[in-house]
């Protein structure tokens, strides 16, 4: 379990000199779109956490919904974002051969960043986050996924901030780490009244 100041601070470690956290060629979409909520992406994460368990088994300690999929009535990219937590992510001799013969292709590669991986599937769209057992990441991705589902003021702040982000990126050429960027604010500042709510951090 991470720790209380792991889980309320946001580690955004420089790229080592010399590494790319992307794999074969791989880089930041740019295919920046914005929908209306569809009823059907709770049932497309269902779909994808049976080939996951399918795939991995019990080596799949955790894997849940995360990200504006996993919010009811809140207009997102129609990608399904995945947390999947193992033992080690650094092993990947463990699970990723499994993980790419039911359709998942490893995208980024960041073991200074928690052991992070990344996995793209097409059928549905899927962005797959592999972490370990002790990455925050995997906690706060719960807590704002939590937090959005039961206030809607934050909720409709998040959509408009999304819309706003997609926009301008669109309009500037940018790619998905440029958006990130636009919104970060915002979901810092929604973070912070969270934490506070939920007692991680003294308001």
């Amino acid at each position: 379990m991470p720790s209380r100041e792991d889980i309320v601070a946001f580690h955004d470690p420089p790229v080592p000199e010399g590494a790319s956290p992307w794999v074969d060629g791989a880089g930041p979409a740019t295919d920046i779109e914005i929908v209306e909520p569809d009823p059907t992406w709770p049932e497309a994460y269902d779909d994808l956490a049976g080939r996951i368990r399918g795939a991995l088994g019990w080596r799949a300690i955790l894997i849940q919904h995360v990200g504006s999929t996993s919010v009811p009535d809140l207009p997102a990219k129609p990608v399904i974002d995945i947390d999947l937590v193992v033992a080690d992510p650094d092993d990947e001799a463990a699970y990723l051969a499994a993980l790419e013969a039911a359709g998942f292709e490893l995208r980024v590669r960041e073991p200074w960043w928690f052991g992070h991986r990344a996995l793209r599937s097409t059928a549905p769209l899927c962005n797959l986050h592999v972490f370990g057992p002790d990455s925050p990441e995997v906690v706060k991705h719960r807590i704002f996924r939590d937090w959005l589902r039961g206030n809607s003021a934050d909720r409709e702040l998040y959509a408009a901030t999304k819309r706003e982000a997609a926009a301008a990126a669109t309009a500037s050429g940018e790619d998905m780490m440029q958006y990130n960027a636009r919104k970060e604010q915002v979901v810092r500042e929604i973070y912070q009244r969270a934490f506070i709510a939920m007692g991680l951090l003294d308001g």
